[in-house]
């Protein structure tokens, strides 16, 4: 576990200045910036408070650089990509925007984080039935969809990864569900997206959201929506705005919206965040990940084996199901009965960052974590 590229785990530990203090074990709740995303965002700052909106022009082809470098990182077009504040904000966009019906249904994940339920549940207003699949022992299969599936079904919206149990879907098996049975197919990518690759044509996705800040090492508040181009006319743009129509003149009102997604953009964005973001995604983009192979993500799946190996042999009892094929950057962990509050608190004195989720303790390590930060963790806890 040296290397997976020449320098890469080097490289990247330079890139993170949380290194020199911290073992940071949270990748999965809140990242902390790459030193490029830091650089970014400075810049952006120092010319807004030095000279205002000058640079404005500037950072916003920086921004269009940043839908470019989203788009190849999936295998999509720049025009399938709007820059959102927040994986929520995407996730409402899309489901406030779909065309239901009364007595359709919508089937997501029992376990999902709220953000992947509150706007399902919205629907109830609107006419339709959430239908949630319960997990068995943290794993959805598309088995288990398939069982609440019928003729009504409209949407099928899961996360990549279980936020806390780290299971990770085979995405392209429930893409090639949902377009044989002409279901929409929603991914909430935010746990996923930054680590592992994703091709959303190859794998069928309709539609997915994604935070920069967790493990595309980006600021909060500047985040990702990608709609398939087929999809664009089909979804009701909302919460529209200057930015949101294709004649952008102040003067001349005529509702057109914008041929791509950035119709769903609104108003005026987080500038400085989606610059921050667009930097952290050139680094990872330099250290090999793409829409088709990541080292970082056999860097993180290694990561994990080796802390669920050292974390057993210390006696903690593992929670996340660890199947080939699935496994991902987060595992969480109950150890001695102790409460998982507790042991977070105790891990934080040493320096030590991770969170409590899912009954126990979650760790969540990137490409840039070490073996040895690991033993120290396992160190800490005994």
């Amino acid at each position: 576990m040296n290397s997976l590229l020449p320098g890469l785990i080097e490289r990247f530990r330079a890139e993170m200045p949380v290194c020199r203090e911290w073992n940071y074990f949270d990748h999965a709740a809140v990242a902390p910036l790459s030193a490029p995303a830091a650089q970014a965002i400075k810049g952006w700052l120092e010319q807004a408070t030095n000279t205002g909106d000058v640079h404005w022009l500037e950072w916003s082809r920086r921004s269009e650089e940043l839908r470019k470098l989203a788009a190849r990182l999936v295998n999509a077009v720049p025009d399938e990509i709007a820059l959102v504040p927040n994986t929520t904000v995407g996730i409402g966009l899309v489901a406030e925007g779909y065309p239901w019906q009364v007595g359709d249904n919508v089937v997501i994940a029992a376990n999902e984080f709220p953000s992947n339920q509150y706007p399902w549940l919205n629907l109830a207003t609107r006419g339709v039935d959430v239908r949630r699949v319960e997990p068995r022992d943290g794993k959805i299969e598309v088995d288990d969809v398939r069982a609440l599936c019928d003729e009504r079904t409209r949407v099928v919206a899961l996360s990549w990864v279980g936020f806390a149990s780290g299971w990770r879907i085979d995405v392209a098996n429930f893409g090639q569900y949902c377009r044989e049975q002409g279901i929409f197919f929603f991914l909430d990518a935010i746990q996923g997206l930054g680590v592992f690759p994703l091709d959303v044509v190859a794998a069928g996705v309709d539609a997915f959201a994604a935070d920069g800040h967790k493990w595309m090492l980006g600021p909060e508040g500047a985040g990702l929506l990608y709609v398939r181009q087929e999809w664009l006319n089909r979804l009701r743009p909302l919460m529209v705005g200057w930015n949101s129509v294709a004649q952008r003149e102040f003067n001349t009102v005529a509702w057109q919206p914008r041929a791509s997604a950035a119709r769903y953009e609104g108003g005026s964005a987080n500038l400085g965040g989606l610059l921050g973001l667009a930097a952290s995604l050139e680094m990872l983009a330099e250290f090999g990940l793409s829409s088709t192979a990541s080292p970082i993500a056999e860097r993180v799946v290694q990561l994990t084996a080796y802390a669920t190996e050292r974390l057993l042999a210390a006696g903690a009892r593992i929670l996340s199901p660890r199947v080939p094929g699935h496994e991902s950057g987060i595992l969480t962990f109950q150890f001695r009965d102790e409460p998982a509050d507790f042991l977070r608190q105790r891990l934080l004195a040493k320096k030590v960052v991770t969170s409590a989720r899912g009954g126990g303790v979650r760790i969540a390590p990137h490409g840039y974590n070490t073996p040895e930060e690991i033993d120290q963790l396992v160190g800490a806890l005994v």
